[in-house]
């Protein structure tokens, strides 16, 4: 098996030959046929996360490298475990084609037994916790993290595994705040893109776009975006109301995760309004509590998405029902070189290794 790891934070990725692993019990061997690289990634490949005002978190204990990175994956099951043909959804068979769900928990805790695995404590993520998807192949624990993928191109399917299921499950928090006006989606990358793809999908319309870089403004226009803005624009704040009936936006979904971001969308909302944060760019953010009493708004975090919800956008992408978002194929031998780019700000639309 061929792999490109992190073997030390913020040094190039490295190429490990290894075996094969051989599944175990419910295990399934998955031969991978295309990885996304997602922006998470540079922050783990960075070995931390800016927490603003000096403060960084370590990803030391969480990734203990070396680790193969990639959590976007589709592949080909090519061995099972003796028991993996059990379970709800009728196992997995050698041959079969699928999306791995990547975000693992433990499978024993309050969240696991709830349906939220994403959000257990103690997870297995693959490309995190586990080794990932930039490899040709992958050991996932258990078919039920296995999707179809319908006639969607492998390069395609493999991005709900991340950007899309995250893109989704924010779009999704933004169900009955909109008041059938445009949303906010704020920074126009990968999974920004995919958030304005599944606005119209989910909420019916279409959104308004902010992003700093003129090239990705135009590309969110081209992907369905009503309109897109400078947010560094003095005007930019009075367009969005002005695109709203002079009332703001009922949500805004934060792809970007800094500071600047998340305040710029504080201001775009209306009364009542949600603000969702989805981004890791990192930093500081404040706001005088009696705001929250004045306008009524809220603020929330949202992180990938659940099983279920899993399930729920994959019979919408393989329905036809959500536009596909640009994508650019890479070779797995250009994993660190592709990680690179999307660090520097290069990549417009999706990267995908393909072994």
């Amino acid at each position: 098996m061929k792999s490109y790891k992190v073997v030390e934070f913020g040094k190039p990725l490295q190429k490990v030959e290894e075996t094969n692993p051989a599944p175990q019990g419910t295990e399934v061997l998955v031969r991978v046929t295309a990885a996304g690289v997602c922006h998470s990634d540079v922050h783990l490949w960075e070995g931390f996360f800016d927490m603003g005002g000096g403060n960084k978190v370590s990803t030391q204990k969480t990734m203990n490298p070396p680790r193969t990175m990639g959590h976007e994956i589709v592949g080909e099951v090519v061995a099972v475990g003796p028991d993996a043909a059990k379970g709800p959804n009728g196992g997995a068979k050698v041959g079969d084609h699928a999306v791995v769900y990547p975000w693992i928990g433990c499978g024993k805790c309050w969240y696991c037994n709830g349906g939220i695995e994403h959000l257990c404590p103690t997870p297995r993520a693959l490309g995190v916790n586990n080794d990932g998807g930039y490899a040709d192949h992958v050991l996932v624990p258990h078919a039920k993290y296995l999707y179809p993928y319908g006639d969607l191109p492998v390069e395609l399917a493999c991005l709900y595994a991340c950007s899309g299921i995250t893109a989704f499950g924010a779009v999704k928090k933004a169900v009955g705040q909109d008041g059938g006006k445009p949303i906010l989606v704020i920074g126009a990358g990968g999974v920004g893109l995919m958030g304005v793809r599944f606005a119209k999908s989910v909420l019916g319309h279409e959104p308004i776009v902010a992003d700093i870089d003129e090239n990705k403004r135009k590309l969110a226009l081209e992907n369905g975006a009503v309109a897109a803005f400078d947010p560094r624009d003095k005007d930019a704040r009075k367009q969005i109301f002005e695109l709203t009936g002079g009332t703001g936006v009922g949500a805004a979904i934060d792809f970007v995760g800094a500071e600047s971001s998340a305040q710029f969308g504080l201001k775009a909302l209306g009364r009542g309004g949600r603000l969702i944060i989805v981004g890791l760019f990192g930093g500081n953010f404040s706001i005088p509590l009696p705001m929250f009493a004045f306008t009524g708004c809220q603020i929330v975090g949202s992180v990938t998405g659940s099983p279920a919800e899993m399930k729920e956008m994959m019979d919408l992408v393989t329905g036809g029902k959500v536009t596909p978002v640009p994508i650019i194929k890479r070779k797995l031998d250009e994993a660190d070189a592709t990680l690179q780019e999307l660090r520097k700000g290069l990549i417009m639309g999706r990267a995908v290794l393909v072994p």
